[in-house]
This record gives structure tokens, C-alpha cells and sequence, in this order.
């Protein structure tokens, strides 16, 4: 994502309000900044948006009952438009002040941009403010709107008062590694072994049918956010929902690829569910609960050996490293994956005088030595994903850096 951009759309409050029939839906119940004057079809776009936020800030429906006592929770969601781009909902649910029973409201900002750690930090923001008042949220948002979004490695300062503790400055700094910085790796390695996370990324290599489930939403969102970032320096191109709402449980029946995650109160009405081959993990108790059958023979064994080692040698260092650190790690063992088996990619495109390029498919394959890599990559080069990277590739005749 390009530095320069607004840090976010909206903020909005999602709160749980009675309807006439005595049960509770999700409600926007404060939105900034509040737009005017929009064209047709961005209103259309942005009423789309409303509507759909309430349902992934309480994807657990009705289940949700008034408490005193409440551990506030981070989680995210991803919203894709009609043209495939995608918008990614940032949330806190948190319990408001006050005495006796009530329930959580969901803090949620709409992004374009992917950099979970920054808006963690955001959120925590929020979070202190919003036991002050909500009032002196809007002028620390209004800040952030007014400040462009970092480039990696860079910090962005916002000033921002807050009564008797007076002006406070607020360093948001972007990581380094673009490309990490919407990933956690130690919440998939806390809850699985390495040996399934590997039976995972096999079946997201072949864009097959992935289910995840987990109680918490944070657990969701961040096992699931790893998962797609284990694919880089592809992109995962189908449906995809870190958390599905309860009224979207149906998704599991689609023919076509999908990744998503869905509470485990849930577990019996996905299984009740007509669903194709896919791959099903419970996240909670670390185990495959369906799978297709042949996730064990999708990698090459030599290659699949080497990531198992790489990824056990993490396991047995965990206190060593920083999440940073452990990032860097996981994911140099898949981009070597990556590399070992179709990196040769570049001198497989033929470049005709008016600069336009063309994939050589067949001698690309040919050119692997190896007869169990050339068996994978003829399967791989058949994905969306891979496909458009090389649509990316034969665009621009100046490598990628990196």
C-alpha cells in the first residue's frame, strides 16, 4: 500500500439495540466523518458498507448477553468490494463505562490500508479516550485523518489533548516489512503443529476450501491473516473471511475456493451444512477435524522436510524471539518454498520489441530438475494466484525488488 493515503474511511460505534421483538441487533450508533455531498454511486457503495459492518462487528448474533465484567477484544475483518479490492474493518469490543449490567460496543475503522499492529495501536488510543468521554475521541481521530499514512519504516507524530493530562504526542510507526505488517505467525505456531501448518498452506496452494474454527474473534482473525500471508509473494484471490456472521454461515457451501473463519458454537450447523471437500481445523484443540485426504503428498517431501525443520526450530526457541523476529523467520522458510520451485520464473518470459511480455509455461516447467517439484509447480501453475502474478510480471519489465 502506497504511503500518503488516509489512515482510514470511518470510525464507527456498533452497539447492540432492542428491536420491537425483544431481541438485539447490531446498530451503527456514531459514525466519522459523516459524508455529504456523494455522487449516486458512492452512496450506494458507502450504505453497502454500513449495513455490512454491524454483522462482522457481531458476528455472533444474538449470542452476545449484557455483563459487568468484560476483557476487551482486538479483531479484524475484510469486507471485498464488487472490483475485488478490499476493505479491512479494525476492531476493539469493549464494555462502556458505567454500573451494573451492559453490554460490549465494537470501536471499528475502515481501512484500505493493512498494518494490524499500527491500528491495534490506534485502537488502544480509542479505548483510553472512550473511558474519558467520547467527546475527546473525535479530535484524536480527526488528527489521524489529517495525517498521511507512513511509508515502511517510517513514524508519523500526532498531537493530541486530552483533558487533565494535557497534550500528548503519539508516535505510529510502520514496520519495515510491508509485507508482515498485518501478521502475527506465533498465533498459528501457539495453536498448531508445524506439521499442520504445513497440511494448511498445501491446501491454500492449491486454493482449495479452508475452514478455521476457534471461540475468540481475535484468535480467528489472526490465525487467518497468517494463513494468507504464508502465500507471499501470492495473493490469495477468493472469497475470504477471517470472521463469518452467523447469517453467512451458508458460505461454506460454495463450490468455488474460500478461506474462512467461524466460531466453534457454530461447529454443528457448518457440519448440517451440504459442503464440497475442504479442509476443516479447530483451531482450539490443534487438530484436522475433515480433511481431502492427500494434504501430506501436495508438497514436495524433500522440500516439506525443510520447512518442518525450519518451523520446529522456532517452536523450541519460542522465548527467544520477538513476534518481529518470528515473523521474519516463518516467513523466509515459505518464500524459500516459493523460491525453490517456480522462482526461475523471470527467465521464462519472453519480451517482444513493444515490450510486452509472454510466460513461457512449458519450458518453465521443463527447466525444474527435480521430477516431485516439477509434479507440484505443474499443479500450482494452474491457480488464480498464480496466474496473476505472472499477468503482474509480464506488465513490467524491470524485475520486482526482492
Amino acid at each position: 500500500y502506497s504511503a500518503g493515503q488516509f489512515f482510514f474511511e470511518y470510525l464507527v460505534v456498533v452497539s447492540l439495540r432492542k428491536m420491537s421483538d425483544g431481541h438485539y441487533e447490531p446498530k451503527i450508533t456514531y459514525q466519522f466523518p459523516k459524508r455529504e455531498n456523494l455522487l449516486k454511486g458512492q452512496k450506494e457503495e458507502e450504505e453497502r458498507l454500513l449495513q455490512a459492518i454491524p454483522l462482522f462487528c457481531f458476528p455472533d448474533g444474538n449470542n452476545s448477553a449484557p455483563v459487568t465484567e468484560f476483557t476487551s477484544e482486538t479483531f479484524s475483518f475484510v469486507l471485498t468490494n464488487m472490483d475485488g479490492s478490499r476493505k479491512i474493518g479494525y476492531c476493539r469490543r469493549l464494555l462502556p463505562s458505567g454500573r451494573g449490567v451492559r453490554f460490549p460496543e465494537v470501536f471499528c475503522i475502515i481501512s484500505c490500508l493493512g498494518c494490524f499492529g499500527l491500528f491495534s495501536k490506534i485502537l488502544d488510543e480509542v479505548e483510553k479516550r472512550r473511558q474519558i468521554s467520547m467527546a475527546v475521541i473525535y479530535p484524536f481521530m480527526q488528527g489521524l485523518r489529517e495525517s498521511p499514512f507512513p511509508a515502511p519504516g517510517k513514524t508519523v507524530t500526532i498531537k493530541s489533548f486530552i483533558p487533565e493530562s494535557g497534550t500528548e504526542l503519539i508516535e505510529l510507526t510502520r514496520p519495515v516489512d510491508a509485507h508482515l505488517e498485518h501478521v502475527e505467525f506465533q498465533a498459528l505456531l501457539q495453536r498448531l503443529s508445524p506439521h499442520l501448518i504445513l497440511h494448511i498452506f498445501a491446501s491454500a496452494v492449491l486454493e482449495r476450501r479452508l475452514i478455521l474454527l476457534a471461540e475468540e474473534l481475535s484468535v480467528l482473525s489472526q490465525c487467518i491473516h497468517a494463513v494468507a500471508a504464508l502465500l507471499y509473494p501470492f495473493t490469495w484471490a477468493h472469497t475470504y473471511i477471517p470472521v463469518v456472521p452467523e447469517c453467512l454461515i451458508d458460505t461454506v457451501c460454495c463450490p468455488t475456493p474460500f478461506m474462512v473463519g467461524i466460531q466453534m458454537r457454530h461447529l454443528e450447523q457448518v457440519l448440517d451444512q451440504p459442503m464440497e471437500e475442504a479442509l476443516m481445523v479447530d483451531l482450539c484443540k490443534g487438530k484436522i477435524l475433515r480433511s481431502v485426504g492427500d494434504e501430506e503428498e501436495i508438497l514436495p517431501v524433500k522440500l516439506q522436510n525443510e520447512m518442518l525443520t525450519s518451523l520446529n526450530r522456532h517452536n523450541n526457541n519460542n522465548n527467544v524471539h520477538t513476534p518481529e523476529q518470528v515473523n521474519a523467520l516463518v516467513s523466509e522458510a515459505f518464500v524459500q518454498f516459493f523460491v525453490r520451485t517456480v522462482g526461475h520464473y523471470a527467465s521464462h518470459i519472453k519480451w517482444s520489441k513493444n515490450g510486452s511480455g509472454t510466460f513461457q509455461e512449458r519450458a518453465f516447467c521443463k527447466a525444474i530438475a527435480s521430477k516431485t517439484n516439477r509434479k507440484f509447480v505443474k499443479k500450482f501453475v494452474r491457480t488464480n494466484m498464480f496466474s496473476l502474478f505472472i499477468e503482474e510480471a509480464e506488465k513490467s519489465r524491470i524485475p520486482q525488488e526482492g
